[in-house]
């Protein structure tokens, strides 16, 4: 059984952008910018955004967080979006979800300018996506096709189970690991709350991507040996035992599931570090489009 290291593979993919924001600024060209936006105080939103302006920094882009009160209107957030989008020195932004009730998430979503989607959430990134055009791919699913890569998992032929359908994971996954190419040309499975016999359909899964956020979902006898397990889940459990009061968990009932895996994605320090990589990688990215 291998582990799947994110922490490791997200730290080598930070030293590789590093080392391309060395050679821009050699050559005295504009580093990338990355900025966020945040409406309301949201604790585990605050401690994401704080940890991707730190990311950059690592990294050496530029980076900008604009806080808005969580009584912001849908109006003054969409006239924010566009000071973004017309701002030529930010390369990429994202807003970060949830946001509060009084604002559609969707509209606001569709106001980002594609070419600055970093987070590729925009209907017209999301769509030359499902096309195999050149694109932003949400840095989740990203992350996940990154660590399939760097290990060599073979996916050709393999039978794919995606649990969860949400826009941000579960859909663009079954799309991405269907797709001509490497990683993808597997045959996929999309699985959600309505799906009958679920265990049967992943005990013949050669790869299960579950991203379904309830913890230890994914039990042994759910697997057949040797399955390559991504978990995506991360969930907040109470826990008295710890100094934080609680434990983050996964999907997946890690202790006894990868008894049985071939590769499996730890949790913390899985999937969840990619994420920020990737980010950083889709804005490097936008920065070069707009050279």
């Amino acid at each position: 059984m291998t582990i799947l290291d994110g922490k490791k593979v997200s730290n080598d993919i930070k030293d590789e952008i590093t080392e391309q924001v060395k050679k821009m600024k050699a050559k005295g060209e504009k580093v990338p910018h990355l900025a966020a936006v945040i409406v309301g105080n949201d604790g585990a939103s605050l401690t994401y955004v704080g940890s991707k302006v730190r990311a950059c920094e690592r990294v050496g882009f530029e980076s900008t967080m604009v806080r808005l009160s969580n009584t912001t209107s849908e109006i003054e957030l969409l006239d924010k979006i566009e000071e973004l989008n017309q701002n030529d020195d930010i390369d990429g932004f994202i807003i970060q979800l949830p946001l509060p009730p009084q604002i559609n998430t969707q509209k606001v979503l569709m106001a980002v300018d594609p070419s600055k989607d970093v987070d590729g959430f925009h209907p017209e990134n999301f769509g030359k996506m499902a096309l195999d055009m050149s694109t932003f791919i949400p840095a989740t699913p990203f992350g996940i096709l990154e660590l399939l890569d760097r290990y060599g998992v073979e996916t050709k032929g393999k039978h794919t189970v995606v649990i969860g359908r949400s826009h941000i994971v579960g859909r663009p996954m079954s799309i991405l690991m269907g797709r001509k190419g490497f990683p993808g040309n597997s045959t996929v499975t999309l699985t959600h709350s309505h799906t009958k016999n679920i265990t049967q359909i992943t005990s013949q899964a050669d790869i299960i991507i579950s991203a379904l956020g309830v913890p230890n979902f994914l039990k042994a006898e759910m697997v057949k040996d040797d399955a390559v397990i991504i978990d995506v889940g991360i969930t907040r459990v109470p826990d008295e035992s710890s100094p934080k009061g609680y434990i983050i968990t996964g999907d997946v009932d890690f202790e006894n599931v990868s008894k049985k895996a071939s590769y499996i994605t730890p949790v913390p320090g899985g999937v969840g570090p990619m994420t920020i990589a990737m980010l950083l990688k889709n804005t490097l990215l936008a920065r070069e489009q707009r050279m």
